[in-house]
């Protein structure tokens, strides 16, 4: 497999925190299972920032941003059991990505952090 692209980002855990108060940006920024999981969480907020940013990070890498059938609540961003976080493509965005990418297989690697006032996404776009 060969890197497609690679995609970064750094977000302000406190505007995310102020953001999640309007119920029309969680829904269209969040799947159901992140609105449930980042619920349950100690720290919600950082939560919500961190799977912000993996879906900023991951438009980034594959190169469109989010627009053109690109849908932020079908980027979703879920954990494995021992913790390990990846995104999973839902819907139409996954359609999307398929075509621009060419390929039905692919591979989605992402790490996720968070620090006092910001959380960081790194995603790598492997086909």
């Amino acid at each position: 497999m060969k890197i497609y692209g690679v995609g970064t980002d750094i977000v302000k855990i406190k505007r995310i925190r102020d953001s999640i108060k309007k119920e029309s940006f969680i829904t269209r920024i969040f799947n159901d299972v992140e609105i449930s999981k980042c619920n349950k969480t100690i720290k919600s907020y950082n939560c919500y920032a961190k799977r912000f940013a993996a879906k900023e990070a991951f438009s980034k890498a594959l190169g469109t941003g989010i627009s053109k059938g690109i849908n932020f609540n079908e980027i979703v961003v879920l954990n494995e059991k021992n913790g390990k976080p990846f995104i999973k493509l839902l819907k139409k965005t996954k359609e999307k990505v398929e075509k621009k990418l060419k390929k039905k297989k692919f591979k989605i690697s992402l790490s996720l952090t968070d620090e006092d006032k910001y959380a960081v996404a790194f995603v790598t776009i492997s086909i």
